[in-house]
């Protein structure tokens, strides 16, 4: 199985490569972007725009995260929920300054899909069993092979892809967003 380095490298010969790579994080950006906006489709939007400006800036990676592209890819999620939230912040105090009724998306950035958002990635990951924390650390933000995490957590590398995978499906459980309640709600709208 080829790095998510090797596969950045090879995505400007090989079409194939970038989907690889997406494959391997669009559902955890989804679920992101989902957790913080609460709405399926502006997380859709938000992630499909995080894998748009991750292949324009593809030259521009710098890997500070031993061959993996996770933590690129969650900053530039992590951005565009920031300017989603600034650009409509200022698009409505300039049309309430020129008294101009703007059309509405059906999802409006709000503020409080920052609150927490760094903090919700933490907290997520320092939740898992240790075993299970240690093995996805090993592969998502060292890029490490099963092999070599079956080593360090000396265990065999299926134990390890085993570790790997259920800790992951527990992030993303982690990650999802949650249904607001009718109390929620109400005091939303005040």
């Amino acid at each position: 199985m080829r790095t998510d380095i090797e596969l950045l490298v090879a995505s400007d010969h090989d079409a194939h490569a970038f989907r690889e790579l997406y494959d391997r994080y669009a559902q955890a950006i989804h679920g992101f972007c989902r957790k913080r906006t609460g709405d399926h489709e502006a997380a859709l939007d938000l992630t499909a725009e995080t894998f748009a400006q991750a292949w324009q800036s593809r030259h521009r990676f710098v890997d500070q995260r031993a061959g993996s592209v996770g933590p690129w890819l969650f900053g530039i999620a992590r951005n565009l929920l920031l300017r989603a939230v600034r650009d409509r912040r200022i698009h409505a105090e300039a049309s309430a300054r020129l008294h101009v009724r703007a059309d509405r998306a059906a999802v409006a950035p709000e503020q409080s899909w920052l609150d927490g958002l760094d903090a919700d990635l933490e907290a997520a990951l320092a939740s898992l069993p240790a075993a299970q924390r240690s093995a996805v650390e090993l592969r998502v933000l060292h890029d490490q092979s099963y092999q070599q995490i079956g080593a360090a957590l000396d265990c065999s590398p299926g134990a390890a892809r085993i570790r790997v995978s259920r800790g992951l499906t527990a992030l993303r459980g982690k990650l999802r967003p949650t249904r607001p309640t009718p109390a929620t709600r109400t005091r939303r709208a005040l």
